[in-house]
């Protein structure tokens, strides 16, 4: 077997230097809440591939389903000839995501795919054009996506011109909007979008409940509902980006249901599929029933194989509480930070969705101290990630089935790093 450095060059001569990797270690195996390198290193995952691998990775449930899939057939595309489990995940879709209210639900490959089309949907049902955004925000990679996101490097830089229509509100940053509550930091977006664009023009209001890349911002209590009120007095669509903060992430099937928010339309992807490559958007039967026969849709969405592991994925939530055991991270690992303030302004988040935000002694971000900790940790076999529009957020995104041992292990790895 080749080994990290040796793949590592071959990489060099043949991988786009766009595309980078965190880490240069190469991994064989994983399993749980650890990776295992082609050397024989085993690495705590405190990513879970960017709140992927939810129900740790090779799940039994999730590789036996696949299997099974795989055996049967692997792609018809269901826009051709339909198969039975893309409509099975659309029900458990239906069934999960707040609102009490009729829904429907489409399948697609990617957060990004999933945000595109949640307004396209939102565009086509209310026949407006405008879409609202906030500082911080992250949507994804493709042209509309990076539009909606906010950070410059290293998402956007020089990839221009993107869509137009799109228009940037302030959002609710406890740590850093000098006390405004969650009805004062709403008030001012709302501001915002009214004297820039009216809220006539809106066709949606699209949020992060938990903000992800921008740092795993929380707004303050009555942000999110302020702005879903004045969506639904506006005649605009809220639509819920919970890609990452969905699927028992932060300690509830969906973030939303924090503060009760019944979202007209949500997106999801990542640890829906166990692993594997799938997306929805979910809503409001009305908004996704308005688009005509064929303006949906695409050739890999809702895979027969990616449905199959979303299908076992989900289960596997079901059956080990999943919902419990984010909550049980965030205990565990809150209280491993609490005698920890070498510069740490905030621990924030919820559920298994964590991060701390390093600062120098005046308050200002401190990026260089952030990669140099986050470096520490892969140096003692720690992976993690870093995030925030400032690059001084470290962020935590265990598997939901981390052994309680393997989570104390890393955040010892942690602490060390963060003393040095």
């Amino acid at each position: 077997m080749a080994t990290s450095e040796q793949l590592h060059k071959r990489r060099l001569s043949a991988v786009a230097k766009g595309v980078g990797s965190v880490v240069d270690a190469y991994v064989d195996h994983a399993a749980g809440g650890t990776l295992t390198d082609v050397d024989g290193r085993e690495w705590i995952d405190f990513a879970s591939g960017i709140a992927v691998t939810s129900v740790g990775n090779a799940a039994p449930a999730v590789v036996a389903a696949v299997r099974e899939q795989v055996e049967r057939f692997t792609h018809t595309c269901f826009m051709v000839a339909p198969y039975e489990s893309y409509v099975a995940v659309c029900e458990r879709l239906i069934e999960l995501t707040p609102g009490r209210f009729e829904k429907r639900a489409a399948l697609f490959n990617s957060g990004a795919e999933a945000v595109e089309n949640a307004v396209k949907i939102a565009r086509h049902a209310t026949g407006r054009q405008a879409v609202v955004v906030f500082d911080h925000a992250y949507h994804g990679r493709t042209n509309l996506t990076m539009a909606l996101t906010a950070k410059n490097m290293p998402y956007k830089h020089r990839f221009g011109p993107f869509a137009p229509e799109v228009y940037r509100a302030p959002v609710s940053y406890p740590l850093r909007d000098g006390g405004l509550t969650g009805a004062e930091a709403a008030r001012r977006a709302i501001d915002v979008i009214e004297k820039q664009v009216g809220g006539s023009n809106v066709a949606a209001v699209l949020i992060e409940p938990i903000q992800g890349e921008g740092g795993f911002v929380v707004p303050a209590k009555g942000f999110l509902p302020a702005l879903a009120a004045w969506a639904k007095a506006n005649g605009a669509v809220f639509i819920a980006d919970e890609i990452q903060t969905g699927f028992a992430r932060t300690g509830q099937w969906f973030a939303s249901e924090d503060e009760g928010l019944e979202p007209d339309l949500i997106t999801t992807a990542k640890g829906m599929g166990g692993g594997l490559p799938i997306a929805g958007v979910t809503g409001r039967a009305e908004l996704m029933d308005a688009v005509h026969a064929g303006g949906l849709g695409g050739t890999y969405g809702g895979n027969p194989i990616a449905c199959a592991a979303a299908l076992a994925a989900i289960e596997t939530m079901r059956m080990l509480d999943l919902n419990a055991a984010a909550r049980r991270i965030e205990t565990t690992i809150r209280a491993a930070l609490t005698d920890v303030d070498q510069g740490i302004a905030e621990v924030r988040g919820r559920g298994a969705m964590l991060a701390i935000e390093l600062v120098l002694p005046g308050g200002e971000p401190d990026p260089t101290r952030t990669a140099a900790v986050s470096r520490r940790c892969h140096e003692a076999g720690l992976l993690t990630l870093t995030c925030g529009t400032y690059g001084n957020v470290l962020r935590f995104l265990p598997p939901l089935v981390i052994g309680d041992a393997e989570l104390e292990r890393g955040l010892g790895i942690l602490r060390r790093a963060l003393h040095t």
